[in-house]
C-alpha cells in the first residue's frame, strides 16, 4: 500500500541543522530537500537500491545503521525531517551509558559519525511514500529519488505533543521539557509544574517528586483522565499540589542565561491570570508516533504505534521492521531505542539470509 505525507520543518530541525551543516526551510515552507533540482526546475529522478533501507535517524536508526553495516548489508539511512530525532531538542543528557554528561545534539552527531564509520550511507532526504505491496519495497524521497530495498527498518520515532505557545517554544531545553525521565534530575530541590491530566501527566508528576521540592499539576478540568490507581498515588503524595480549572498561558523566565522562573496560568472559569514560581515546566499531554507512512499498511496499537511481535522488531509485513519510539509507548528512552535498533538490524539480517 502507498501512503504519502506532507511535512514541514520543526524548529528543532533548524537548531540541529547548525550542528550538521544542513540547509533548511522555515516552518511551513517547502521541504528543505527541494534544493536537489535540475536546471529546468524538475526534481531529480534517481533510483537507488539497497538491501536494507533505514528510515529515521534517532538512536534506533543510527544503531540499526551500525549493526547492518557490520553485517555487510551496505544499508542506506534516510534521515527524515528531523535528523537526530527528539534528542536534538534537549540539552544535557546524563542517562546514556558511556556519557556522564553530553549535549543531546552532540550525542546524535556521535551516533551518526559511528554509523558512517561502519559503512552506513546516510542521506539527507525525507521519505514521503512507502509502497509495502511490491518487492523490493519502494520508497519515494522528497528529493525526487526513488529508493528500493529488500528490507526496511522503520525508525521514525514519536513526537511529544506540545501546547503551541510561543513562550513554550522559546524555553524548550532551557526549563521546558516533555520528558521527566530525561530531565527531572536537573531540578533537584526546586519547584516545578506539570501540565496535563492523563496517565502521562500523573506518571511524570509522581516521578518528579523524586527530585523536586514541590510539583504543581495544572489541569483544565476538575478531574483527571488517568487510571484510578495512579490518581490515588498522586492524591496521597504530599509533594504534589493539584491546580484545577487552569490552563498554561505563558512561560516566563530570564534571557541571559535563558531559563524558566515561573508560569502564568488562567482560571478557565473566571479568566483570572496568576503567576506560579517554578524552575521547570513539564508538558505532559501525550506523544504521537510518527507512523504516517505506514498507518494504513501495518498493524498499529495505542493510537498509532507500530505493532511488533513480542521480543522482536517484526511488523505485520515480512521484511518490514520497526524500532524505537515508533513502537514503544511505555519507555521512550534513547537507550531502549538504540537497543531496538540493534534488534531490527539483526532481524533484517536473518530475514535476508532466509530469503536469498
Amino acid at each position: 500500500m502507498v501512503y504519502a505525507i506532507c511535512a514541514t520543518v520543526p524548529p528543532s530541525f533548524a537548531q540541529f541543522a547548525g550542528h550538521q551543516g544542513f540547509s533548511y526551510a522555515p516552518r511551513g515552507a517547502i521541504s528543505p530537500f527541494r534544493h536537489f533540482m535540475q536546471a529546468d526546475g524538475a526534481a531529480m529522478s534517481e533510483t537507488k537500491h539497497t538491501k536494507v533501507l533505514i528510515i529515521g535517524s534517532g538512536p534506533a536508526g543510527y544503531t540499526a545503521g551500525v549493526y547492518a553495516s557490520r553485517a555487510m548489508l551496505e544499508p542506506v539511512l534516510v534521515q527524515g525531517i528531523e535528523p537526530g530525532g527528539q534528542l536534538t531538542t534537549t540539552t544535557e543528557v546524563e542517562n546514556y551509558p558511556g556519557f556522564t554528561e553530553v549535549q543531546g545534539p552532540d550525542l546524535m552527531i556521535k551516533m551518526q559519525e559511528h554509523a558512517q564509520a561502519m559503512g552506513c550511507e546516510i542521506i539527507g532526504d525525507i521519505i514521503t511514500e512507502l509502497n509495502t505491496d511490491v518487492r523490493p519495497f519502494v520508497a519515494k524521497g522528497d528529493s525526487g529519488t526513488t529508493y528500493t530495498a529488500d528490507a526496511v527498518i522503520l525508525a521514525t520515532g514519536a513526537r511529544a505533543k506540545w501546547l503551541g505557545l510561543e513562550s513554550e517554544e522559546k524555553f524548550k531545553g532551557f526549563g521546558v521539557s516533555a520528558c521527566a525521565t530525561c530531565d527531572g534530575f536537573f531540578y533537584r530541590g526546586q519547584e516545578i509544574v506539570v501540565i496535563g491530566g492523563g496517565n502521562t501527566a500523573v506518571e511524570e508528576a509522581l516521578f518528579l517528586t523524586n527530585f523536586a521540592s514541590k510539583v504543581t499539576l495544572i489541569h483544565r478540568r476538575d478531574e483527571l483522565r488517568a487510571e484510578k490507581i495512579l490518581q490515588d498515588r498522586l492524591m496521597k503524595n504530599d509533594k504534589i499540589e493539584t491546580l484545577w480549572f487552569h490552563t498554561l498561558e505563558e512561560v516566563v523566565g530570564t534571557e541571559a542565561p535563558l531559563g524558566v522562573t515561573g508560569v502564568k496560568v488562567k482560571n478557565v472559569k473566571n479568566g483570572e491570570v496568576s503567576e506560579i514560581p517554578c524552575a521547570g515546566v513539564f508538558v505532559a499531554i501525550g506523544h504521537a508516533p510518527a507512523s504516517e507512512l505506514v498507518k494504513d499498511s501495518l498493524e498499529t496499537h495505542n493510537g498509532g504505534y507500530v505493532q511488533v511481535e513480542p521480543g522482536t522488531s517484526k511488523t505485520s509485513i515480512p521484511g518490514i521492521f520497526a524500532a524505537g519510539d515508533l513502537t514503544d509507548h511505555v519507555y521512550r528512552q534513547a537507550v531502549t531505542s538504540a537497543g531496538m535498533g540493534c534488534m531490527a538490524a539483526l532481524d533484517a539480517e536473518r530475514f535476508l539470509a532466509e530469503n536469498e
